[in-house]
C-alpha cells in the first residue's frame, strides 16, 4: 500500500475523534466523515508501519446510521464531527468511548463496568444549544473580515455565516460587530507577524435570562472605537447587558488574557440554573449547555446529598454552580477555585440567593491541605469537577489524606478520568457509579459522571484456632504481605500487619520482634473483644489453604 492508493474499505469502529476504522488487507486504516456499516473508496494519504490514513471519495453503501449532513461548512470546520450520523449512534459511541477508557487505561474488568456503569444521559436539544461562542478573527487575501472556527487540526479560519451549535442571535452579532470594524477600520490579528487589534469575538447568553455578553479579545492595553460599537450593538440588541474588552497582547493560544475593561453595562451577566440565580463574568468557567448542566448537577445531587450531614469540599468550583446547587441539601460546602473573579462571582451568587451554609476560597486546588487547616474544614465528600489534564498526582493523594466517605468526579475527558480513577482505586477507593452525559451533541466530547467510596476498613475479621491444631513444619511458611493478601483475595477484606502479630501472640505463634511492641511508654491498640472470636475461622482457613502463620 502507498499513498495516492484507492481501496475499498468497509467501517466497523469509530475512534474516539469520531474517525472510521476500516482494515484492508490486515492493515488498519483511519477515514474521517465515515459511518459504521459504510462500505468506501478511500484515497491513502499516509501511510505508516502498521496504519495508514484516508480520506473518503466515494461511499458505495451507506450504513442505516447514516443521515444526510444540514451544515455547509461541516466538512472543513473543525466543530462538530458527527453531523454525518443519527444521534442516537452518536451517544452509542460517546457512551462505548467511556467504557473502553475506562477498561483500557483503569483496568476495569466487563463485569464490573456493567456493573457500574449507567447508560448515557442523551440531550433532547442537539443544535443552537451553546451559551458561548469564541470565534477568531483573521483578514482574508482579499481583505475580507474573516470570523469562524479553526479548520481541524490547524489555525486556518473558517468563515461561518450560521453555526448550528450556538443561538441565531450570536450569527447577528458577529455580523454587526464585523461591519463595526470595517468602517472604523480596524486592523486584526495576524499570527504570522504578530500584529493587528482585534484577535476574538467572545459571546455570553443567559439561557433564561436571555442576557448577553459581549465581549473584543484584542492585542492591545487599550479600548479603541469602543463608543461607535456600543451604539451599534445596543440598538439592534437590547438583551446585550455587558461590552468589555478583554487586553491579551501575548502570543498564546489562551485566548483570554488577565485583565479586562465593561466599556458598557455591568461586568457580568446573570442566568438562572437548577432555581438559583448566576452572576458569570468574562473569565467563569460556567457549561455551555444549559439544560444538561442541570440534568448533571441532579446526578451530582443524588449520589452525593443523601443524609443531609454532607459536608462538601468542592474543588475547581468556578462561580459556585455545583456547590450551590446542593447547598440547601447539605450541611455544609467548601468551594476552592483559583481564578479570583469566579470567587468573587462565586460568593456574590451565594448572597443573591440567599444561601448561608456555602463560602469560597481563592486558592490553587493543590493546595487543599492547608486551605482546609485554615478554614477548619473536615469534608466528607469531595467533588472535582477539573479542566481537561484531570487531577495532579499531588491533587490526588491530597485528596485520599482527607480521607472522605465519597468523591465525585466529573469530567470533560474520559482518558484523563480513567487515569485519576486508576489511582484513586489503588489507594483503596472504588468506583461504585459511572454516568456519561452528551453535554456536547454533535461534537467528539462526552461528560461522564463518576462516584467513588472509600472502602471500608472496621470490616476486618479475627479468627480464633488452637495452635497444636497446624503442623509446626508449617507455621512460617507465609509472610505477613502473603497473608495479608490471601484474607484480602478469599474475604474481600483488610487486615493489619498488627492484627496479624496480635493474633499470633495469642495462639502461640513466633513473630518478628517489632509488630507487636511499640517505643518504650507507647500504647499499641489491642484488637477489639468481638473482633478476636472470629480468629479461629482465619486460622483455620490458613491451615487448610496451607498458607499458614
Amino acid at each position: 500500500m502507498k499513498k495516492n492508493d484507492l481501496v475499498e474499505i468497509k467501517i466497523t469502529s469509530l475512534t474516539s475523534d469520531g474517525s472510521g476504522i476500516g482494515r484492508f488487507n490486515s492493515m488498519v486504516i483511519f477515514i474521517p466523515n465515515v459511518a459504521v456499516g459504510d462500505v468506501v473508496i478511500a484515497r491513502i494519504l499516509k501511510v505508516k508501519k502498521n496504519y495508514a490514513y484516508g480520506k473518503l471519495e466515494k461511499i458505495l453503501c451507506e450504513s442505516e446510521s447514516r443521515i444526510e449532513n444540514d451544515c455547509k461548512t461541516y466538512l472543513r470546520c473543525g466543530g462538530c464531527c458527527f453531523r454525518h450520523i443519527s444521534y442516537e449512534a452518536e451517544s452509542e459511541l460517546k457512551r462505548q468511548t467511556v467504557y473502553d477508557c475506562l477498561q483500557r487505561i483503569a483496568k476495569f474488568d466487563e463485569s464490573f463496568l456493567d456493573e457500574i456503569m449507567l447508560p448515557i444521559v442523551k440531550a433532547e436539544k442537539i443544535n443552537n444549544y451553546r451559551n458561548k461562542a469564541q470565534l477568531p478573527v483573521r483578514l482574508a487575501k482579499d481583505s475580507e473580515v474573516l470570523c469562524g472556527f479553526f479548520s481541524l487540526h490547524s489555525h486556518r479560519v473558517v468563515p461561518l455565516d450560521e453555526c448550528k451549535l450556538q443561538p441565531e442571535i450570536f450569527d447577528d452579532i458577529i455580523s454587526v460587530i464585523k461591519e463595526w470594524i470595517k468602517e472604523n477600520k480596524i486592523t486584526v490579528y495576524d499570527e504570522v507577524k504578530k500584529a493587528g487589534y482585534i484577535k476574538h469575538i467572545y459571546l455570553r447568553i443567559g439561557k433564561v435570562t436571555n442576557e448577553i455578553m459581549v465581549c473584543i479579545v484584542v492585542n492591545s492595553n487599550k479600548d479603541k472605537h469602543s463608543e461607535e460599537l456600543i451604539k451599534k450593538l445596543v440598538s439592534q440588541f437590547k438583551d446585550i447587558k455587558s461590552i468589555v474588552y478583554n487586553f491579551n497582547s501575548k502570543d498564546t493560544n489562551v485566548i483570554l488574557g488577565e485583565k479586562c475593561k465593561t466599556v458598557f453595562g455591568k461586568d457580568y451577566i446573570t442566568d438562572e440554573l437548577c432555581g438559583l440565580k448566576f452572576n458569570i463574568s468574562a473569565h467563569s468557567f460556567y457549561q455551555v449547555n444549559h439544560d444538561q448542566t442541570e440534568k448533571l448537577y441532579n446526578i451530582v445531587k443524588e449520589l452525593v446529598c443523601t443524609s443531609g450531614k454532607e459536608r462538601i469540599l468542592d474543588l475547581f468550583c468556578g462561580i459556585g454552580t455545583i456547590g450551590l446547587s446542593l447547598a440547601k441539601s447539605c450541611k455544609e460546602v467548601l468551594g476552592i477555585e483559583i481564578i479570583k473573579s469566579a470567587v468573587d462571582n462565586a460568593k456574590e451568587n451565594a448572597k443573591i440567593n440567599k444561601i448561608d451554609n456555602a463560602r469560597f476560597v481563592c486558592s490553587d486546588a493543590n493546595d487543599i491541605v492547608s486551605v482546609l487547616k485554615k478554614e477548619r474544614f473536615k469534608p466528607n465528600v469531595v467533588i472535582v469537577d477539573p479542566p481537561r489534564k484531570g487531577c495532579s498526582a499531588d491533587l490526588i493523594e491530597d485528596i485520599v489524606k482527607i480521607n472522605p466517605d465519597k468523591i465525585v468526579y466529573v469530567s470533560c475527558n474520559p482518558s484523563t478520568l480513567a487515569r485519576d480513577l486508576k489511582l484513586f482505586t489503588e489507594k483503596d477507593y472504588v468506583s461504585k457509579k459511572v454516568v456519561p452525559l452528551d453535554m456536547f451533541p454533535r461534537t467528539v466530547h462526552v461528560e461522564t459522571v463518576a462516584l467513588l467510596s472509600r472502602q471500608k476498613v472496621q470490616e476486618h475479621i479475627y479468627f480464633d484456632v488452637n495452635v497444636q491444631d497446624i503442623p509446626k513444619t508449617a507455621r512460617t511458611t507465609a509472610t505477613y504481605p502473603e497473608i495479608k493478601a490471601y484474607v484480602k483475595d478469599k474475604y474481600g477484606l483488610n487486615v493489619t500487619y498488627l492484627n496479624i502479630a496480635q493474633v499470633k501472640e495469642k495462639h502461640g505463634f513466633e513473630k518478628r520482634e517489632n509488630y507487636n511492641k511499640g517505643k518504650d511508654g507507647h500504647k499499641v491498640p489491642n484488637c477489639p473483644q468481638k473482633k478476636r472470636k472470629q480468629s479461629k475461622m482465619l486460622l483455620s482457613t490458613l491451615e487448610c489453604s496451607k498458607l499458614v502463620l
